[in-house]
């Protein structure tokens, strides 16, 4: 046997051995459930409209910590429930909806000395169930996502500051 061939990119070494060994080895475990699903969490660059099942431009994840952006999650988590930055939230959210969502967030973060030209803040929930750029009229070159963490996350108390801290640490837990 030549070691200094390589195998195809189709070669399963598992039933190569099982039918070598003269049985046959059927992949009915692995494939009896249906294929694998991961969950397409995280922020993606598809184009618009793409399924949520098809999403595959995935950005990068990073944390970052910030007083001020600290604080800013304890403002929204502490303020109205229909806060512009983050309302709504569920269903079916129109392009529209998400560039005043933007609108809101960039008037909010320069009140804080912070300019961006296309930030959106989004839940964590919105984050779970993988965002798309596109969906939202963001460019992946300019558009700058923030996740807020989930209220139920901290115990509702002050101060809630070290704890929006942590969460900031915590990618992608914090803005």
């Amino acid at each position: 046997m030549a070691s200094h061939i390589k195998p195809q990119p189709n070669f399963n070494r598992r039933w190569f051995l099982a039918g070598a060994a003269g049985g046959a080895m059927l992949p009915v475990a692995a494939h009896a459930a249906g294929p694998n699903k991961k969950q397409k969490r995280g922020i993606f660059a598809d184009e618009m409209g793409t399924a949520k099942d098809d999403l595959e431009d995935k950005v990068a994840d990073f944390s970052y910590q910030s007083d001020v952006l600290a604080q800013w999650i304890v403002d929204i988590w502490t303020g109205p429930a229909n806060n512009p930055l983050i309302t709504p939230s569920t269903g079916t959210i129109s392009m529209a909806q998400y560039l005043a969502r933007s609108t809101a967030a960039k008037a909010a973060l320069a009140a804080r000395g912070i300019y961006l030209e296309k930030p959106i803040v989004i839940t964590e929930d919105e984050f779970d169930a993988g965002f798309s750029l596109a969906d939202a009229g963001l460019e992946r070159t300019v558009g700058v996502v923030l996740v807020l963490p989930r209220p139920t996350r901290p115990t509702l108390g002050q101060p809630l500051l070290e704890t929006a801290k942590l969460l900031m640490a915590i990618t992608p837990n914090g803005i």
